[in-house]
Formats: C-alpha cells, sequence, structure tokens
C-alpha cells in the first residue's frame, strides 16, 4: 500500500492525466507526469513533470527514481523502455503491449471466448486483397497500432477500393462491418488481489469515429447482452492480471455482444462516473495503483448523460451551466482544433 504523501508517475499529459492527477491530489498523494508534450494539461495540475520522449534511458530514470508507483493515461507509450519499470507499473506491461496491436487484442480476446469482427491482418496490396475477397466490403481497414478517435483508419465500399488505397509503412488490420443496434462500454476496476468491480454501461454514440454521447440507463438492447459482456472483460483482466480501470467496448447485435476493442486505462465513456457513481474510475484507478480497496462503484443518478465538446464547442462551453443538472469539465486546451476533445458536460438527473 503506498503511504500519503508518496508519488504515482503517470506516463502521459492529456486529459485523463489531469484528472487522474486531481483524483490523486484528493487521496494524498503527489503526482509526476511524464510527457514528450511541452504543453500539458495534466502537468498543469501536476506535483512536478518531465518533458522528455518516451525513449529517453535517462529522463526515465530520473522520473522513475522519483515515484513509488507508475500507471499511464493513454496506450500508445512505447512498451520496451518501461520494461525496467515492470515492478512498479499498473497496469502491467502485457497489457500496454496486447491493447497497443488490435491483431494481437482480436485474437487475445477470441482466446478467451470472445466474438469479435471477422478479421486479417495486412500487411500489403496482395493481403489486403485477399482479406476484402474472404471478409467480403464494405469494410475498415485500420493500421494495428496507434491510431484513435477515427484516425489511421479507411472505410472501403467495395472491393476495387482495395486498388486505390496506399498502405501505411506498417501492419494493418481490415475488419468486416458488424451489424448493430447500439455500443456500449464495460468498465471495471481490478486491484491487487484480484478482486474486481464494474460500473454501470452506458449506451454510446459515435460522430465521424470519435465519442459524442454517454448515457444511462442504455436501450434495451445494450442491457440484455451487458452480463455476457462483463464475463469476457474479467476474463481479460484476470489473464492479464490486470491492476486498475479497463474498458472494453462492444457492439450490441442480434447475436450478443462482439468485442471491438479494450483501453488498459480510464476511458471517455467513463466520465460520468464523476459525478454519476459513488466513486469515479479515476479515484478507483489511483486507489488500485496505490495498493487501497476499491470504493463502491453503484451509479447514484436515476439518468445521466455525458457529452463530449469537440473543437469549438468549448467557446461557448460556460452556457451548458445555465443548466442546473450540468457538470462542466473543461480540459486547459489552448487551441479549439477540429475533432479535438476540449472538455465534457455531464447531466445528472435524480429520482424525485
Amino acid at each position: 500500500m503506498l503511504h500519503a504523501g508518496g508519488t504515482i508517475g503517470i506516463l502521459g499529459g492529456g486529459q485523463l492525466g489531469r484528472m487522474l492527477a486531481l483524483a490523486a491530489a484528493q487521496l494524498g498523494y503527489r503526482t509526476h507526469i511524464y510527457t514528450p508534450e511541452r504543453d500539458s494539461v495534466a502537468a498543469e495540475v501536476a506535483s512536478e513533470a518531465t518533458i522528455a520522449p518516451f525513449t529517453d534511458p535517462l529522463a526515465l530514470g530520473r522520473f522513475a527514481q522519483s515515484c513509488d508507483a507508475v500507471t499511464f493515461e493513454f496506450e500508445n507509450v512505447p512498451a520496451t523502455p518501461l520494461a525496467f519499470l515492470a515492478e512498479r507499473l499498473a497496469p502491467g506491461l502485457r497489457a500496454l503491449e496486447t491493447a497497443q496491436d488490435r491483431v494481437k487484442e482480436k485474437r487475445f480476446a477470441e482466446s478467451l471466448g470472445g466474438r469479435t469482427a471477422p478479421f486479417a491482418a495486412v500487411e500489403t496490396p496482395d493481403d489486403l486483397a485477399r482479406a476484402v475477397d474472404r471478409i467480403g466490403a464494405p469494410g475498415i481497414l485500420k493500421t494495428a497500432r496507434e491510431g484513435y478517435d477515427g484516425k489511421g483508419q479507411w472505410r472501403l465500399e467495395s472491393a476495387r477500393d482495395a486498388d486505390s488505397i496506399r498502405l501505411p509503412h506498417t501492419t494493418c488490420v481490415y475488419e468486416g462491418l458488424v451489424q448493430f443496434t447500439a455500443e456500449f462500454s464495460v468498465i471495471l476496476v481490478r486491484g491487487h488481489d484480484g478482486e474486481v468491480r464494474f460500473w454501470d454501461s452506458t449506451e454510446n454514440r459515435h460522430v465521424d469515429g470519435i465519442l459524442a454521447e454517454s448515457i444511462w440507463p442504455p436501450s434495451d438492447a445494450i442491457a440484455g447482452q451487458v452480463a455476457d459482456a462483463r464475463g469476457l472483460t474479467r476474463r481479460i483482466a484476470d489473464a492479464l492480471q490486470y491492476v486498475g480501470v479497463l474498458t472494453a467496448e462492444f457492439f450490441a447485435t442480434a447475436a450478443g455482444p462482439v468485442f471491438n476493442e479494450m483501453a488498459p486505462r480510464v476511458h471517455n465513456s467513463g466520465h460520468w462516473t464523476i459525478e454519476g457513481a459513488t466513486t469515479s474510475q479515476f479515484e478507483n484507478h489511483i486507489r488500485a495503483v496505490a495498493g487501497l480497496p476499491p470504493g463502491d462503484t453503484a451509479t447514484t443518478a436515476a439518468r445521466l448523460a455525458m457529452t463530449n465538446l469537440i473543437g469549438a464547442d468549448a467557446l461557448s462551453a460556460h452556457q451548458q451551466l445555465s443548466d442546473p443538472a450540468a457538470h462542466l469539465h473543461l480540459y486547459g486546451k489552448r487551441e479549439a482544433r477540429p475533432g479535438r476533445k476540449m472538455g465534457h458536460v455531464t447531466r445528472v438527473w435524480h429520482a424525485t
């Protein structure tokens, strides 16, 4: 158990790191942000920050010496340079390595009994042609590594589209489209002792590949599939000997839940837990990393909705506060670029 006043290192300097640092401060911990970004919204609220590449062994070494435990706020941190931190890193390296590779991730979920969209690894134009021939079109080609919020993705409407795509110099995965009625997340926290607690699952609505809104309670199509999806997510967490908050995203289909992807971290679709649950995903992640008991994950609202503020939406964000049910979170980002998550607002309604 990490003593009060100890330091938790956070790899990554974005809004998730910012909210983790705020949760850590509430529990009496200092935080040290490590990020290559000079303009870091997480560093603004942390006790200390190191601005250096993830591949700088000297900077990583100095960072490690100042930390009692280390976690990360996004999964695109290079895993190899972190090997020397393995004993203090939560979640562990295996979780990070699995989530960084979409092909490995899907095979891992299948090995645990999960159902995924039909997929094939793609290295060459011939691989892509064979994948489209076997799986069919329309489909989506994605880079196997990195890429999020719709980045690094190409939609193929027909086999002819494969001829016009210039493949990036990296492994890709081609996925057949899934016919689904809704999308949802399963978010859990797992402690060092293996205890697992789940938050309720929201219905997630996306626009242009970016999460726009998470609402609770979800539609009936989702409610009947949460138990099976939780079962797979727990098997994933147990197989990885996971510590911290883990998110798995699913499609609700006529045949049951289809696993889409996992995020070994706190997640955008769980932001509602700050106001809508007894213990937020951010506090419970810090608790798990520090070796503390998990807090209650029960939903405390009759209904709620979390809406992302994307790009220019943030410029008029304070107008949201005219609604007494609204809780506004702005991330402190200076440039409101199109497609950039600038903040979120959660509306919570209690039973009357």
